[in-house]
């Protein structure tokens, strides 16, 4: 019989060093998303399955909870990304003309980790932009995810583009079943040649051999000139390999600090995404930080497709990446039923002040923050001292 208090796999407390921490990383993402114009949303922890699920394919129906509502006795979701409910509440809680920016922060839930090292539960936040088509659009969302992603303390990150568009270009005028599809997609991923070979032995020969090409088409900014010379010469392939190269453009000039590289063959996301996508990664980190890019089609589910752009982040994961904090120095007082004592520590905590009061036989209390001074009795006043 397994203990009570034991959790699922993969689902954890946050204790208080990390809670702490997170809801500093939320404060200063939200607020940061505030100064850019976005406006904050909080959509419901679950809704009806075919709401939450509608448009999003198959690898999100896999990652998320379902149960029977007893209310209506209908399925309902705990959702597994809130994507899907900002672009609903985009299209028709909203129903804007203009261009809408949104920005939420909460938990999701999975029911099987994306990696062996992830929570089930992340804590997701994410921005987006809806209602403007123009390449505008990308750079503030990738300028806000890069200052988001400083302000939290992570340094030496990497940006890496690629773009859907340029898979769609190489297999127009292929006829592909979905199945195979994703399995060129995973080859690509995997940058497996021979599946990819295998895949592609009856593809069109320049189709086939811009696959291939695809798979060496990674690395810096010269990148974008083998693509130009090995891909096919097709505007949608043009066209998107012009957006990065003004993204990456982009980025040197706002970010210098932020290494930018290519990755051609990286179609995570194929499906979902319509154009420039983008993951950033830092050191010690062995999956993405932070993932976007163009989802224009995410709200024709809901019968109102508009341009849209963002991206998502686990808060969690940036807490556990990114430097440790020091300790928040406080102010360590007696307990006391002093009228003058409760004053001065009343104004001190209204200045901002951290006063850790500490309770008879619990001298010891305190662990959480590092008392450097404390309020002592001087000839009848309450004074800071130096510890």
């Amino acid at each position: 019989m397994s203990s009570a208090w034991l959790l699922p796999e993969h689902i954890a407390d946050v204790l208080p060093a990390e809670a702490r921490r997170l809801e500093e990383l939320r404060r200063t993402w939200l607020e940061l998303a505030r100064g850019y114009g976005f406006e904050l949303v909080m959509p419901p922890l679950l809704e009806h399955l075919e709401s939450l699920l509608s448009g999003t394919g198959r690898a999100l129906d896999l990652r998320t909870f379902k149960l029977v509502d007893q209310l209506s006795g209908r399925l309902i979701g705990i959702r597994a990304d809130a994507t899907p409910q900002v672009a609903r509440i985009d299209a028709h809680l909203l129903n804007r003309q203009g261009v809408t920016r949104l920005c939420y922060c909460g938990p999701v839930l999975h029911t099987r980790p994306q990696s062996p090292q992830s929570t089930r539960e992340p804590l997701q936040l994410g921005a987006e932009i809806y209602g403007h088509a123009g390449l505008e659009a990308d750079l503030e969302v990738q300028d806000l995810a890069l200052d988001g992603l400083q302000a939290a303390g992570l340094n030496g990150l990497v940006l890496d583009l690629a773009d859907a568009r340029i898979l769609r270009g190489v297999l127009s005028g292929v006829a592909l079943d979905p199945a195979v599809l994703n399995e060129v997609v995973a080859a690509l991923a995997a940058k497996d040649v021979t599946a990819l070979q295998a895949l592609s032995a009856g593809f069109p020969a320049d189709a086939r051999e811009a696959l291939l090409a695809l798979l060496t088409l990674y690395g810096d900014v010269s990148v974008l000139a083998l693509a130009r010379a090995r891909l096919p010469a097709r505007p949608m392939i043009a066209a998107a390999l012009d957006d990065l190269a003004l993204l990456a453009q982009h980025a040197a000039a706002a970010h210098p600090e932020v290494q930018v590289g290519f990755d051609l063959a990286d179609m995570g996301g194929y499906a979902y995404y319509s154009g420039a996508r983008f993951a950033v990664y830092a050191p010690g980190s062995s999956d993405a930080l932070l993932r976007g890019g163009r989802y224009d089609e995410v709200g024709a589910v809901f019968g109102r497709t508009r341009p849209a752009v963002g991206f998502s982040t686990d808060l969690k994961l940036l807490a556990a990446c990114a430097a440790p904090e020091l300790r928040r120095t406080a102010i360590r007082a007696p307990w006391r039923e002093d009228a003058a004592l409760r004053q001065a520590i009343r104004r001190l905590r209204e200045l901002g002040d951290t006063v850790v009061c500490i309770l008879p036989g619990h001298e010891h209390e305190g662990q959480e923050f590092d008392c450097d001074r404390e309020l002592v009795a001087v000839a009848g006043q309450w004074v800071l001292r130096a510890l």
